[in-house]
């Protein structure tokens, strides 16, 4: 609890009463959703500073789950530790090895302290909390230090300010048109593998433009097993739901393998 999954979870769906099922790995998340197929995923995609997460391009893509929706968190750290504690007594710091380093420039200011990972950024907080480990700090959001009793050292201590994580909503897809409309689409994620032939890639792209379909992300992934293939995986953004299915019967004689990941609201 407290994490920034949670976080994003209350706030796409704030108008709801939700119960969450805490995960430790994101193959769990996916492994819920196929045992019961009530049960709506998030996880975060991409981040502003730290890229892409690559593997849960791919986890998506086999899973068979539907993309439904997208939250954009604003990523926010603090340092915290035991009310006891203080700069001067504390000698270690844990967080999630991302957030260690969305904290670089902080962590430089402050060599005295042994940066250490940890496997979540609300379950350092916890841990020190229950364990009661004098002399240690967590890197998490405030909301976390809060929650688990912590003292705030400082807040804002992020590198950079304008840092934001992409999360993704998906679900089985039986259960997807109950949890978006899908005339109100402007946004679809799409996979597709390509012929081994020159140009292949630009001929989708221009396709893509003269139906006037957005690329706002292209993401592209070796094919294990295929050397020197790849699967593109693509955002796309779109005014006309008519003219976006236009496109994608345009573009699928042009593709070896094509799917789509999902259709949902911006």
């Amino acid at each position: 609890m407290g994490s920034f999954h949670d976080i994003a979870a209350h706030e796409y769906f704030r108008s709801e009463q939700i119960q969450l099922i805490c995960c430790s790995t994101f193959e769990e998340v996916f492994e819920n959703i196929k045992r019961d197929s009530t049960v709506i995923g998030m996880l975060a995609i991409e981040n502003t500073i730290a890229g892409s997460l690559l593997h849960n391009y791919d986890l998506m893509r086999s899973s068979g789950t539907t993309i439904v929706g997208e939250h954009k968190l604003h990523i926010q750290h603090c340092i915290c530790c035991l009310p006891d504690d203080d700069w001067a007594t504390v000698t270690e710091v844990h967080s999630h090895p991302v957030a260690l380093m969305q904290c670089r420039g902080f962590l430089a200011n402050h060599p005295d302290m042994k940066a250490v990972e940890a496997e979540d950024t609300a379950g350092a907080a916890q841990y020190i909390s229950s364990h009661g480990c004098r002399g240690w700090a967590a890197i998490c959001h405030p909301d976390a230090a809060r929650m688990y009793g912590l003292k705030v050292l400082e807040d804002h201590i992020e590198d950079n300010k304008h840092n934001f994580t992409r999360f993704l909503v998906v679900s089985n897809p039986r259960k997807a048109d109950f949890l978006r409309p899908l005339e109100k689409s402007d946004k679809a994620s799409l996979v597709f593998s390509l012929p081994h032939a020159e140009g292949s890639l630009s001929k989708v792209l221009t396709i893509l433009s003269f139906y006037d379909i957005n690329l706002t992300k292209i993401q592209s992934l070796p094919i294990i097993g295929h050397e020197w293939e790849y699967l593109f995986y693509v955002d796309v953004t779109f005014s006309s739901l008519t003219r976006y299915r236009q496109s994608i019967d345009a573009i699928i004689p042009l593709t070896s393998e094509l799917k789509i990941l999902g259709e949902y609201q911006e």
